[in-house]
């Protein structure tokens, strides 16, 4: 079937949606915030409903179309760049939150729902939904399960596949799965659900999701201290954690400070510097959790694990106080920086940084390290500044050499090549430094079973 037969029949298809070939919206919608791949999609559909989600996909397998499924596109892994002539699939009109249980604390979303407006709703409703991240305005749900997003809370409330009571997919060949229906307890074999949460869109499209909510956090305070090294970091999180639950802990370096400073919309929180920073969050409930956090940072103050401290004493501190480490993304974007989001496990944090700083320096001594992260789960995000006097494509090319020495360590450490975002296309081919051989197989073997004709998000994750 020529493009042109493809294109017609896609808009038979997608009666009530629409179906895009513009130049403009193959570039905006055929890529994701990678900004490293060509995208190259044939056109983009916008369907509206489970059975237009079937149809479609039921037409590709008939004809061998390709398809990637598009969020937000707030990824960096290239898991939703449709860069071979695919077809897009994007559910921003599958977007209404419905079916509110307010015994059971669920709603259901379709995949195009926004983060954010996920979260609004459960405020409306007095409940919370705590998987949050920088880009909760723009991503969606179904790209959250995808990749099983993660982000700032994870400590307490852990990833999205926390939060995932039941699912609703379309398969590669078409059919409609209904997975666990929201049950708490369902002990009746393999739980397919689990497949389709960082499953990266391979094996199918998520058509609507039953998400879980809590009761929102009370009083919440952020203590951001000065810490003269990564051990120490450890030791504070090991303090605080035997006696307070946190909410959030997040580290950032002293080199990250200063970008966020110098743009001038944040002041520093002390006088004092240091090389790293660490912000605890946790709800000050009563006097006497108080009393805890600051018996617990005069400890830290007087074993020399901290160097100065603050605590934030009103809302909008406390927001100030969060803006040092979660403005550093925005601020460092304009040094195109080379990013990877890499974990191990906790205690290994401080000597896997090390290494992986002592590495890159060695070998290229102009390049500028700036570090944070979740460290409170392991999750560190390493970004490296282009060189003024470094071109684009020769800085792209030696960090093509940073990413196999950073994955040399991963798998020393026995950590993950991605914490966050997925595989993707980025991280494919050092997907061996974190899953053996056999499991490799065995990742492909589920493929098969579900997309026999390789027409879901092809070529990410595994190749088949």
């Amino acid at each position: 079937m020529s493009q042109p037969e493809i294109i017609a029949q896609l808009k038979d298809i997608i009666v009530e949606g629409k179906v895009l070939t513009d130049a403009e919206s193959l570039s905006f919608y055929g890529k994701d915030w990678t900004k490293v791949f060509s995208p190259a999609p044939l056109a983009i559909v916008f369907p509206r409903s489970i059975p237009e989600v079937q149809a479609l996909v039921r037409f590709a397998n008939k004809h061998k179309v390709q398809l990637v499924a598009s969020g937000g596109r707030t990824g960096l892994s290239g898991g939703a760049v449709a860069a071979d002539g695919e077809v897009v699939v994007a559910f921003d009109y599958m977007n209404s939150i419905k079916d509110f249980n307010p015994i059971d604390r669920t709603v259901v979303c379709e995949p195009g729902v926004i983060t954010e407006q996920l979260q609004t709703f459960a405020e409306e409703h007095e409940l919370f939904y705590p998987v949050d991240f920088a880009s909760a305005g723009s991503s969606q749900i179904g790209g959250n399960i995808s990749t099983n997003a993660g982000g700032i809370k994870v400590i307490r409330y852990g990833m999205t596949r926390d939060w995932v009571a039941g699912l609703k997919v379309v398969t590669g060949t078409g059919e409609l799965l209904s997975l666990n229906k929201d049950l708490v307890k369902n002990n009746t074999g393999y739980d397919l659900r689990q497949l389709y949460i960082g499953g990266e869109g391979t094996l199918g499209f998520v058509v609507e999701a039953t998400m879980k909510l809590v009761r929102p956090p009370k009083d919440l305070t952020v203590l951001l201290l000065g810490v003269p090294d990564m051990s120490s970091i450890m030791n504070v999180l090991n303090s605080f954690q035997q006696k307070i639950d946190l909410t959030a802990f997040e580290f950032f370096s002293e080199k990250a400070l200063q970008k966020v400073v110098a743009k001038g919309d944040v002041q520093r929180p002390f006088e004092t510097q240091v090389d790293y920073y660490a912000l605890l969050e946790f709800e000050c409930l009563n006097e006497q959790l108080a009393e805890q956090a600051m018996e617990v940072f005069e400890l830290c103050l007087e074993q020399g694990w901290v160097m100065d401290g603050v605590m934030s004493q009103s809302l909008t501190q406390l927001q100030n106080l969060w803006r040092c480490r979660e403005d550093i993304s925005e601020t460092i974007a304009e040094w195109t920086p080379y990013k990877n989001d890499i974990s191990v496990i906790v205690s290994k944090v401080p000597a896997f940084l090390a290494e992986v700083e002592r590495v890159v320096t060695e070998h290229y001594p102009d390049f500028e390290i700036i570090w944070f992260g979740h460290i409170g789960d392991g999750n560190i995000h390493l970004n490296i500044l282009k060189p003024e006097q470094l071109n684009q494509e020769s800085f792209i090319e030696k960090c093509h050499h940073v990413s196999q020495w950073v994955f040399e360590i991963v798998e020393k450490y026995q950590g993950s090549v991605s914490a966050e975002h997925g595989v993707g296309l980025l991280k494919k081919d050092f997907l061996q430094y974190t899953r053996s051989p056999v499991e490799i197989e065995y990742m492909k073997a589920i493929k098969r079973i579900f997309d026999p004709n390789n027409i879901m998000n092809p070529g990410k994750l595994v190749d088949m």
